[in-house]
């Protein structure tokens, strides 16, 4: 069976943080590896997805996703602002 995703990476809350994980899937209580390098177990629990993102996660998840960080580019101004 093979799982399609956006981005070359899932998020998976584990540790305490929200980390993001190059595993295709995973299960609670499962083992993975984080982009940050921790190995964690994973927690399938409503309030675990309230949990802060691991930082350097979210780093590796943005240059995996080509999209620059918060704060750290241009900002582009839609000529839509302010319309509504």
């Amino acid at each position: 069976m093979s799982t399609w995703r956006t981005y070359p990476f899932s998020w998976v809350p584990a540790a305490g943080q929200r980390h993001a994980t190059a595993a295709p899937g995973w299960c609670h209580g499962e083992r993975v590896v984080a982009l940050c390098g921790a190995g964690v177990e994973a927690v399938d629990s409503a309030q675990a997805w309230l949990w802060w993102t691991c930082p350097r996660c979210d780093v590796k998840a943005h240059e995996l996703a080509g999209v620059p960080m918060p704060g750290s580019g241009p900002v582009v101004v839609s000529r839509w602002a302010g319309v509504w």
